[in-house]
């Protein structure tokens, strides 16, 4: 379970960061003989690097619309602009278009002219990040893989907007505007391929509603949520990575069980009203906890076995799995209780 959990991060990592060398490995794909069958005309306004004949850098140009863009370009940087609009004649020959960058520009959502975004059949990256954007843009392309819509004033996001999108892992909606009653019981219905959901840094006081089941990365940091419900993790039953820093929940809203849940390695509730450390379970890796007020650490309490159980696990026995601590910013006094160390044997930096 672990090993499958780390190899798809592996691969959402690699596809997050990796964009030059993803852009080379497309370039040495192709087929030399097709080459002669695209113009290498370039927009004045823009950059057309001889190495990579897909790529068009239009980024920090001042530009107010968008240039006719070649039809032989896969990778769109339009970021750091002036743009308005998005209107479909620039995009009429680009039709082999995977990925649109379109961050730090001055586009709303009457600014997108209608069908446009979903008429690029092949784009599979759409970043729209730090715009003016009011709800979630659409239609959006079938095949859409990521979707970027952070630091927006999203408040709204349309009915069935996400329905047709199977093959979306990740989307990026943090740092906008949304309340609980913009999150329906079907918003996300239909990204049955989801990997990450960031909706940090909204104004959010409920956990949100049916979260797409495979999810491995849930992100709710800086929102004002209060209440974990019962069995909430249930439902997601892959969350390996949950952040819920920068809350408002407290011993009273969090269930007996609420997370010790199997799945989950990393758990973050720093700054929070905690004063106790919540149950957690034996696979948990990295636990965080800082800034909240908590006085004092029982080993015995919070061990996800027994005290006398662990003291007699060899070194091949199943024993609980955590490896880093963190409890400054809370009225802990070290030094740190034996039983601590007694319980959780590959504990590698425990801050306090």
């Amino acid at each position: 379970m672990t090993l499958k959990v780390y190899r798809s991060l592996l691969l959402l990592f690699l596809v997050n960061s990796v964009w030059t060398r993803t852009v080379r490995q497309v370039y040495d794909e192709m087929d030399p003989e097709h080459w002669s069958h695209y113009t290498f005309e370039c927009p004045r306004e823009c950059f057309c690097p001889p190495s990579f004949p897909n790529a068009l850098y239009c980024d920090n140009k001042g530009l107010k619309e968008i240039p006719a863009i070649p039809a032989r370009i896969w990778y769109l940087y339009l970021q750091n602009n002036l743009i308005e609009t998005v209107s479909e004649k620039p995009f009429v020959n680009a039709t082999h278009l995977r990925w649109i960058n379109l961050n730090k520009n001055k586009i709303t959502n009457s600014g997108i002219e209608s069908g446009v975004l979903s008429k690029l059949k092949r784009l599979l990256y759409l970043f729209l990040e730090d715009n003016e954007l009011e709800e979630v843009p659409a239609p959006l392309p079938v095949g859409l893989e990521q979707l970027r819509l952070a630091r927006n004033k999203i408040s709204r996001i349309p009915e069935g907007v996400f329905s047709n999108l199977e093959n979306l892992t990740m989307l990026d909606l943090h740092q906008n505007s949304l309340l609980d009653s913009a999150l329906q019981s079907d918003t996300f219905q239909g990204l049955n391929n989801l990997m990450q959901l960031n909706i940090a840094k909204n104004s959010l006081k409920k956990m949100p509603l049916s979260i797409p089941a495979n999810t491995l990365q849930l992100f709710l940091d800086n929102n004002s949520i209060e209440v974990i419900p019962e069995n909430y993790f249930s439902a997601i039953p892959k969350v390996t990575f949950l952040r819920l820093n920068y809350n408002k929940l407290s011993d009273d809203g969090i269930p007996t069980n609420g997370f010790n849940v199997s799945s989950i390695l990393d758990l973050q509730l720093s700054h929070n009203q905690l004063t106790k450390i919540p149950p957690i379970n034996a696979h948990l890796e990295h636990l965080h906890l800082d800034h909240n007020r908590i006085k004092s650490v029982n080993g015995t309490q919070i061990c996800p076995v027994s005290i006398a159980v662990a003291e007699d696990y060899g070194f091949y026995g199943n024993i609980p799995r955590l490896r880093y601590l963190r409890l400054d910013g809370n009225e802990i006094q070290p030094p740190i209780p034996l039983d601590i160390m007694i319980c959780f044997r590959l504990l590698q930096a425990v801050v306090i």
